[in-house]
């Protein structure tokens, strides 16, 4: 899953950015709002967190922007204001959670993962397809209760297509989700991501739809 950051305190977004990378998330991180609206306008994410007292363009008018212009991701609004008016400016500018400076950083993760499940039309946290298991709270996948360790892109590729079960995913779409923006993006590693995904937890796991991506289907009995 990508992620925009959208943080002008340098200390603060480069935490999170870490953090969120070490929990399995391709990050991109703005430092403000100008440059945050541009990157939200032309690249796809999967969730956004935004400070509403950025520099240039404050958080309230890029988010105000976004949803005019059509975009539906997820945004977490993370501010030091606390004030009651404060939270309902966000949330009817079109903000889909709040979150107020300081925080503890697991419920950040968690109300992120919460956001980008409900996003997807999954309201569990254990996302399964036939015998194959996904916690997003933990990031442990199980093949019939059996644990099975996957790399770090391995199981990017595996989380995104869970959340997407019965849908087919493009290679560009994948790549979108599953790199982040400096990352040299190279389309043939997804079929080996792929193979290797196939190799551990099954053949018939995903489904090549020629021409048009991959998909994950629950196995007809």
């Amino acid at each position: 899953m990508r992620i925009l950051i959208v943080e002008d305190e340098p200390t603060l977004g480069q935490q999170l950015k870490s953090t969120l990378e070490g929990a399995g998330y391709a990050v991109d991180l703005s430092v403000d709002g100008e440059d945050g609206h541009y990157m939200g306008s032309t690249e796809n994410y999967d969730a956004v967190i935004l400070d509403l007292g950025l520099p240039e363009i404050d958080g309230l008018t890029v988010l105000d922007r976004w949803r005019k212009e059509g975009r539906k991701f997820p945004v977490l609004v993370l501010t030091a204001r606390d004030s009651w008016s404060d939270k309902v400016a966000g949330l009817d500018a079109g903000a889909d959670d709040y979150l107020a400076k300081p925080f503890q950083t697991e419920e950040l993760i968690a109300r992120l993962r919460a956001l980008i499940r409900r996003a997807s039309g999954n309201a569990s946290s254990e996302l399964t397809v036939g015998d194959v298991r996904l916690d997003t709270r933990s990031g442990r996948v199980t093949l019939d209760g059996q644990p099975v360790k996957l790399t770090a892109q391995e199981y990017k590729l595996l989380s995104y297509l869970m959340h997407h079960k019965g849908k087919v995913v493009s290679r560009t779409e994948l790549i979108e989700h599953i790199y982040d923006q400096d990352f040299d993006r190279d389309s043939n590693t997804i079929e080996v991501f792929v193979t290797r995904i196939r190799k551990k937890l099954g053949q018939d796991v995903i489904s090549t739809i020629r021409g048009l991506g991959y998909s994950l289907e629950e196995p007809v009995s």
